[in-house]
Formats: structure tokens, C-alpha cells, sequence
């Protein structure tokens, strides 16, 4: 076989690392030669000008064509099969890269912060002569390939017609292939080191066929933002100083139509919005939405990181959702799975035929807990890709925070892993020291863009400096799922009031270290799952006394120091396990001891967010005061008081008994002297209590526990009390007895 031949069947097999050195038009002894690959074809003609010329089979389905003209010209092919009649088209051939050098350097140094921009599949439009010319653009990093080609729709799913080329030493793969627009599905085809052709969807792809189907598709967004204020009220305010209660939602289970099908995601965004507004919450945080092949996973296998689930329709219908949110004053945190990825075939796993964003040892590559791989954190594109994509939902979909996932199962190398299982760090310590850099790079990047908004660490063990700024060695995060004060919170709730006595350091013991981190006090969906049981089953009694148990409880939680987070169903005391196949129990609010503790979540929201006594000062030591913090005889009293830029709003003084019966004549200390009015009792007959009620309570002029005055009242049983000074309208609102 001579050179030339041998040159085109690698082209055609789709082994040449640069196909437009081959295909396309080239300048050649005073003509101009034009080759083709169009495998199967019955005949293929160049048009110039006007001028028809007819192309010649060289083999393996190249063609050519020598033109009489010494320049290139504008030309079409056209193409016919025996099947079918002849269809013109551009050469994708006879285009120009579509990544720069700039770009190509900051991919490989793992600092193009707007990856999604020049990787993936993008819909372009060129002038041309006579009419404009639209196609798609295809990048992919694939640096240990032998070939790429790209296939779909518009090829019949045949990757023989469109190999790409290789950019450089980057290992960025690019082809613009006309005529492809938005909806086409596609997938490259990735001929690896070990010489077998892989099918792989495309892991900057912005949309996606609908699970389990597994191909990428071409999107080109239309969506008109409506959302300009909320975004310049955000980045304008601290969210450490700001109320923030989050409500917990996985999109697919939160509500369904009642033939059991899933809403879109711009119903469920006005359902949403309504529900939220009713019930006061502030934000929403997002169980996974980027796209998963197994919904059991809830989202946390992820395959397409900058895609949204096209379970609920495509990403404009999400982009919809946000901004419906926003249009309400609603935040939208999203969760994020930066720690590992599933081993699927089709996806990021072995993605040109070996190790690429999984670290290559074992040791280090796989999350034995999950059945997952771990991403090599240390790799410059690896970790490109992830800070990019943290920023790409903050930038493309205006989230307004992530949750990161796991975090503790990758800042430790030791995580779920007996001895000899890990690999220690250059050091010899456990402490996965590229995820940690990993981590901090992604809290400066999306904070430097986007000052506003928030990124949540679910961390469970003690690292230091989880919320601690990077300049000054934290991790940069702006909150800390507390971990531990859900742990122990529950622990002590669920025993029967008899034994807590004996127990008051685990109700107590989150204020020793309230104030090391910025935290958020979690009830998610993993505390309601896997034979946990739901929030209500896990308090003791009868029925009675669970519900007052219960609702004692969110009382705590809500006027603890640091934000709130409730998982979907537990503001109505669902009774069952979530489960992600079914919409929540709503039924259940038909009858009334469900529809009052939605009641009391809703006037604990407005409470909360009305008396920035419960969210300006969570970090401020001064503003939380113990008055009875031993817990000895199941009662608990403290003052929450306001920063100094909302002094004038006032204190609040908390009391919560943790027993089975009314506490008569309890003396609370009080900041102030005058009248005390009860914006809150969780015993009241509207929250389907006893009716121990207090009313307003007035200062003796004793001084009590610290405090310059105090009033005597009487603690429900299983209850609690929030008093404000009156009048109670001073920061806008009413009492929530006379709301409820």
C-alpha cells in the first residue's frame, strides 16, 4: 500500500490525530484538492461557484476531487446514496478550530474557570456565502485516545463520517460539524490505548436523553432571566447575618400528578414557590439534580455533571424554576458530588480507555463505600473540570449556593478504608491533601464571581477550619452542616423523658462548640431513611406525646443558634419513611394533628425570620446566654439576642421543658423589665397541644439567673416558649398565637 493510501485509511478508520490535514481543501501544484469521508455513499460532487465536479472513490469511502482553481474556494457537498436523493452540505473540514490557544493553555494549566464555554457541544453561526452557516461545535478531552470521532442523530448513529482532531498536546479533541442544531442527540466514539472503540456521552454535556437512555444532546439555551433583583438583594447582604431556613426537596418525590407521573420542572417551580412562601421558608435546597442514570441513587451518582435531569424536561425548564423562585425571594442551594462518580461504562469512567478522571491506584480510585471512583483530585484538568462545573451552576442556572456532598470522604485518604487499603500523603498523614487544595480553589473561584452566595460543607468529622476563609488555611466554605448537633439532638429526643436527665450533655454539649464553625443544623432525607424511620417515629410515647415531642423539638432547632435545614414531609410530621418512587403522604394533612404541625413550622419560619434576635448573632458569642442550661429536671432557658445592627429589634427568651408534665411557677430571668408577650407555644390547642398557655408574662423586678428582672409562668409539657418583649410588632410582626 502506498503512503498516500495508507495516510487516508487511517483517516478513515479514524486513526489520523489530525483529519482536516487530510479532508477538506487543500492548495495543491496550482489546484485545489478537495477529499471527503463519506463511507456507503453511491457518489459525491463538489459544488463551486457554480461549477459541479464530480468525486472520485479512492478508498475505504474517502473521496477526491481535483479543482481547476489555484485558490480554495466557498463549496458544498453534495452526497447521494443508493437509498435516497442527493443532499447538499458544508464540509465540517474546511472550518478553523474553535478553541484558541488561550484556551487551549488554561485547560491544560487547570485554570479556565469557563470550562463549559469551549468544551462540550456548542450551537454557532458564521456568515457565509450566500446565507449563514449554523452548525455545532464538539470539544472533548480525551488526552490518551488514538482517535475521537463523533456520532448521533444527524450521522445514523454511523461515527465513521465525522473523525475529530487532536488540538496540540493538549488533548482536546475538536470538530464543528454544520447543519447539527439544538435537540440533536450524540456521543463520541474514543478508540483507546488498548485498541477498542468506546461509546461515551460527552461529560461537558448541557443536556441529555432521558434516563436510562444514555446519549448526550445538543442544547442552545433561549431563556430570558426575570431575576435581577432578587440577585442584586443577594450579593448585597451577608448570609451569615441573614435568616436563612432551608427546605429540603427531592424534586422527583416532593410532589407527583396522580397518575403517578412526575411534574416538569416549571410546575414544580410555582408549586414550590407557593409552598415555600405559605410556609416561610427561605430557601430551597436541591437533592442532586444533575443528571443520574439510577434514580435510587436519589443523585448522588452522577454522569453528566453540567447537565440537569432531563427527567423534568431540559435546562431551560430548570433555568425556569430558579428564577421563579427568585421572583418570590426564595434562595436556591444546590447539591453538589464533587467526591466520586459512578463506574458506568458509558460515562466518566476509563473515558479514553484507561484511568483519566479517576485516580489511576486503586487505593486512591475507588470508593469502596459506594461502588464508585474517586476523581484524581491532583490532576490539573480533573480538577478544572470541578471548579468549573461549581461555578457553572452558580453562573448558568443563578443558583445561589452548593451543598457539597461527602466532603469528609475526601479530605480523609483513609476514609472507609482499612490499613494497607490507602495510600498516605507525601507527608504520611492521612489528610488527602489535593482534595483539600481542590475544595479551596472552589470556594475562591465561585466567592470571588459571585460574593453572594453560599457554599455548605457536609463534613462529619472535626477538620479544622471548615468555614475558616482560605487566605487564612480553612477550606473557605461559608457554612458547615452541624453533624454532631443532629446526631446527639436526636439521640437525647428520642429516649423517654424519664432517662433524659441523665443524658443533658447531648442536648447541651453543641454550645461548647457553636461557635468554631458557621453552621447549619441538618434534618435531611439521611435522617429519614434505611430503617431510620421518619422524624415523628422517632420520638417515644404515645401519639400525643410524640407530636409534643416533635414539636418541642423544631422549636429548639429553630431557636438554636445557626441556620435551619428540614427534609420535605417532616414540617407535616409524615409518618413513613421517604421513599424516592412516591410523592409524600399530603393525605396526611387532612387530619388536623399533621395540619397543626405544618401550622408551627410556618410560625416558626415567620418568627424567625421576623426577630433578628434568631439569625443576626449566630456567631456572636453575645448573642446566645444560657439561664438554665444543665437540663437536670428536662428544662432548658436562654436569651438569643440581635447584633448590634439590629439592636432596636430586641431579645427573645426561650424555655423548653423536655418532660412529660407542666412546670408550675418556674422563675425565667428576663434582659428587661415590662411586659413579655409568648410569640410562640408549641402546647397551644391551634398546634394541637394541651392549651398550657401563658399569654403575656410580666417582670416581678427580681433579678434571675444573670438578669436584671424575671417573670414566673408555667412550661408545657413537651413544649416550649419564645417571649419577646412587647409590643411584639416591634420588628413588623404579631404574635403567633394570635396568628395561629
Amino acid at each position: 500500500m502506498s503512503d498516500h493510501l495508507a495516510l487516508l485509511t487511517m483517516v478513515a478508520e479514524g486513526r489520523h490525530g489530525s483529519p482536516h490535514d487530510v479532508l477538506g481543501a487543500h492548495p495543491d501544484d496550482g489546484h485545489v484538492v478537495v477529499r471527503a469521508l463519506r463511507p456507503l455513499a453511491a457518489s459525491v460532487t463538489v459544488v463551486a461557484d457554480g461549477v459541479r465536479t464530480p468525486m472520485t472513490h479512492v478508498t475505504d469511502g474517502v473521496w477526491e476531487a481535483v479543482l481547476d482553481v489555484t485558490d480554495v474556494p466557498d463549496y458544498r457537498l453534495e452526497t447521494t446514496y443508493d437509498d435516497g436523493s442527493p443532499q447538499l452540505a458544508d464540509d465540517p473540514y474546511r472550518f478553523w478550530p474553535t478553541l484558541g490557544e488561550t484556551d487551549l493553555h488554561l485547560i491544560n494549566e487547570g485554570r479556565h474557570e469557563e470550562l463549559w464555554r469551549v468544551l462540550g457541544a456548542h450551537v454557532r453561526h458564521y456568515d457565509g456565502d450566500p446565507e449563514e452557516i449554523v452548525g455545532t461545535s464538539f470539544a472533548v478531552w480525551a488526552p490518551k485516545a488514538l482517535g475521537v470521532r463523533v456520532k448521533g442523530d444527524f450521522t445514523g448513529w454511523d461515527g465513521r463520517l465525522h473523525p475529530m482532531r487532536q488540538l496540540g498536546t493538549s488533548g482536546v479533541w475538536e470538530l464543528f460539524v454544520p447543519g447539527v442544531r439544538g435537540g440533536a442527540t450524540y456521543k463520541y466514539e474514543i478508540l483507546g490505548a488498548d485498541e477498542r472503540w468506546r461509546d461515551k456521552a460527552d461529560p461537558m454535556a448541557s443536556a441529555t436523553q432521558v434516563p436510562p437512555e444514555t446519549a448526550s444532546r445538543v442544547f442552545e439555551s433561549t431563556y430570558d432571566w426575570d431575576d435581577a433583583a432578587w440577585l442584586e438583594k443577594r450579593d448585597a447582604r451577608s448570609a451569615v447575618r441573614s435568616p436563612m431556613s432551608v427546605y429540603e426537596v427531592h424534586l422527583g418525590s416532593w410532589r407527583r400528578r396522580p397518575d403517578g407521573s412526575t411534574y416538569s420542572y416549571a410546575e414544580l417551580g410555582g408549586m414550590l414557590a407557593d409552598y415555600c412562601t405559605a410556609m416561610g421558608f427561605t430557601h430551597v435546597e436541591l437533592m442532586p439534580v444533575m443528571e443520574h442514570p439510577f434514580g435510587g441513587s436519589w443523585g448522588y451518582q452522577v454522569t453528566s455533571y453540567y447537565a440537569p435531569t432531563s427527567r423534568f424536561g431540559d435546562p431551560d425548564g430548570f433555568r425556569a424554576l430558579v428564577d421563579t423562585l427568585h421572583q418570590r425571594d426564595i434562595g436556591v442551594i444546590l447539591d453538589w458530588v464533587p467526591g466520586h462518580f459512578p463506574k458506568d461504562e458509558f460515562a466518566l469512567a476509563r473515558f479514553d480507555g484507561g484511568p483519566l478522571y479517576e485516580h489511576p491506584d486503586p487505593r486512591r480510585g475507588d470508593q469502596p463505600d459506594w461502588g464508585t471512583h474517586v476523581f484524581d483530585f491532583g490532576r490539573n484538568e480533573v480538577r478544572n473540570f470541578l471548579v468549573a462545573n461549581a461555578l457553572y451552576w452558580v453562573e448558568e442556572f443563578h443558583a445561589d449556593g452548593i451543598r457539597v456532598d461527602a466532603v469528609a470522604s475526601m479530605l480523609y485518604l483513609d476514609y472507609s478504608r482499612e490499613d494497607g487499603e490507602w495510600l498516605p500523603n507525601q507527608y504520611g498523614g492521612r489528610e488527602h491533601l489535593e482534595a483539600m487544595a481542590l475544595l479551596q480553589e472552589t470556594n475562591a473561584v465561585v466567592y470571588r464571581h459571585h460574593p453572594g452566595i453560599v457554599t455548605v460543607a457536609e463534613e462529619s468529622t472535626s477538620w479544622p477550619g471548615v468555614t475558616r476563609p482560605t487566605s487564612e488555611g480553612g477550606l473557605g466554605f461559608g457554612f458547615k452542616w452541624n453533624m454532631g448537633w443532629m446526631h446527639d439532638s436526636l439521640q437525647y429526643i428520642e429516649r423517654e423523658s424519664v432517662h433524659r436527665p441523665w443524658h443533658a450533655g447531648e442536648i447541651t454539649f453543641s454550645m461548647a462548640y457553636a461557635y468554631s464553625e458557621n453552621y447549619v443544623l441538618p434534618i435531611s432525607h439521611d435522617e429519614v431513611v434505611h430503617g431510620k424511620g421518619s422524624l415523628l417515629r422517632k420520638m417515644p410515647g404515645d401519639r400525643w406525646k410524640q407530636l409534643a415531642n416533635l414539636r418541642a423539638y423544631l422549636a429548639f432547632m429553630w431557636s438554636h443558634p445557626g441556620k435551619q435545614l428540614l427534609f420535605m414531609g417532616s414540617e407535616f410530621a409524615q409518618e413513613s419513611e421517604w421513599a424516592e418512587s412516591r410523592e409524600l403522604d399530603w393525605w396526611l394533612l387532612e387530619h388536623s394533628e399533621h395540619a397543626s404541625v405544618q401550622r408551627l413550622v410556618r410560625d416558626l419560619n415567620v418568627v424567625y425570620t421576623e426577630h433578628p434576635a434568631l439569625w443576626s448573632a449566630d456567631q456572636d458569642h453575645d448573642g446566645f446566654t444560657w439561664l438554665d442550661g444543665d437540663a437536670g429536671d428536662n428544662l432548658l432557658a436562654f436569651v438569643r439576642r440581635p447584633d448590634p445592627d439590629h439592636s432596636a429589634a430586641g431579645p427573645l427568651v426561650c424555655v423548653v421543658n423536655f418532660g412529660d408534665a407542666p412546670v408550675h411557677d418556674y422563675r425565667v430571668g428576663l434582659p428587661s423589665a415590662g411586659d413579655w408577650a409568648e410569640l410562640i407555644n408549641t402546647d397551644q390547642h391551634a398546634y394541637a397541644g394541651s392549651g398550657v398557655v401563658n399569654g403575656t408574662v410580666t417582670g416581678t423586678g427580681d433579678a434571675w439567673q444573670g438578669q436584671p428582672d424575671s417573670a414566673v409562668l408555667t412550661v408545657p409539657p413537651l413544649g416550649m416558649v419564645w417571649l419577646a418583649p412587647e409590643p411584639a410588632t416591634s420588628s413588623g410582626g404579631t404574635s403567633a398565637r394570635h396568628r395561629a
